[in-house]
């Protein structure tokens, strides 16, 4: 994750992952920073990832997705990268830091980490492990999967916590959702991850990519996928199976985004903010006043 060396610096937690066999051919593994900004310090804190994702961008430094809430956690900020291995989250965090030393200096970027960190109320890092045998309609290759993210403005997310010992009954649930989506033309991609470190208990994490907010009106509904009798199973099934659930829908931030070559392709003009041609351009001189062009008229020796 782009910001992974930062935190190791500022002294929190950086998880590593250990998937199962089965599931680590997979692949995709998602690396989570959550950011919770002092309200008063909100503006300052988005400055400063713009900053960053800036001298990312001109330094080959991390991919990162960033986000903002818009439903949920107030001034709380979702920075995301995908893992392919192990190594992979050292790569990405010795990247980061490599582009900010080169685009600042050493002592100017532990200045701009040392600034970050006075803008926060909290964070949190996680790792999770993408599921595609609990998802619906997963892309089918690489290519697929950025176009569907490329495309993407906002993310909904319901987050499930399992009783203990119900991990099997409820991923058959999901599984069962699945089958019916899939055969459903009205159903479109929904993404299952699994939390492995940075928290406590079994957590499931259900995610909408979706192009807008409108995007979510015509959703099918579990009753339009399962019908009434499948709905009913589900319903008893969720309650004995999950503690607690909650949802957050959070909008993109391109301007404190680094995507990944592929996802930016699919839309240059989104995902590739301009640099504001103010700050770059020079200050230009000041035209004198007329009172100043007398004055020094007025200095001239007489010949």
């Amino acid at each position: 994750m782009l910001w992974k060396k930062a935190l190791w610096a500022a002294g929190f937690l950086a998880g590593v992952l250990l998937a199962a066999p089965s599931l680590r051919a997979q692949g995709t593994y998602l690396d989570i920073y959550i950011a919770k900004a002092k309200p008063e310090k909100a503006t300052d804190l988005e400055a400063l990832a713009r900053k960053i994702a800036d001298i990312n961008r001109h330094n080959n430094g991390d991919h990162v997705l960033a986000m903002e809430t818009l439903y949920g956690d107030g001034y709380t900020y979702v920075f995301t990268t995908q893992r392919k291995d192990y190594a992979d989250v050292d790569k990405g965090g010795d990247a980061f830091m490599a582009a900010l030393n080169k685009g600042l200096g050493k002592q100017a970027s532990e200045k701009l980490l040392s600034d970050w960190n006075s803008c926060l109320v909290s964070s949190h890092s996680e790792l999770r492990l993408r599921r595609p045998d609990l998802s619906s309609k997963f892309p089918k290759d690489p290519q697929s999967f950025a176009k569907l993210v490329g495309e993407s403005r906002v993310l909904r997310t319901i987050t499930v916590r399992v009783r203990p010992g119900h991990l099997s009954e409820f991923e058959a649930l999901l599984k069962d959702v699945n089958a019916h989506a899939d055969r459903n033309p009205d159903t479109r991609p929904v993404l299952v991850s699994q939390l492995v470190e940075g928290g406590q208990g079994d957590v499931y994490y259900i995610s909408f990519l979706r192009s807008s907010l409108g995007g979510m009106d015509k959703e099918p509904t579990l009753k339009d996928i399962l019908g009434e009798e499948g709905l009913a199973k589900f319903e008893k099934g969720i309650g004995e199976t999950a503690a607690a659930s909650q949802s957050a829908i959070y909008r993109f931030r391109p301007d404190m985004s680094y995507p990944p070559q592929e996802v930016s392709d699919v839309a240059a003009d989104y995902w590739q903010p301009k640099p504001t041609v103010a700050a770059a351009a020079k200050p230009k001189a000041k035209a004198p006043s007329g009172a100043e062009v007398a004055a020094k008229s007025d200095t001239k020796p007489n010949k």
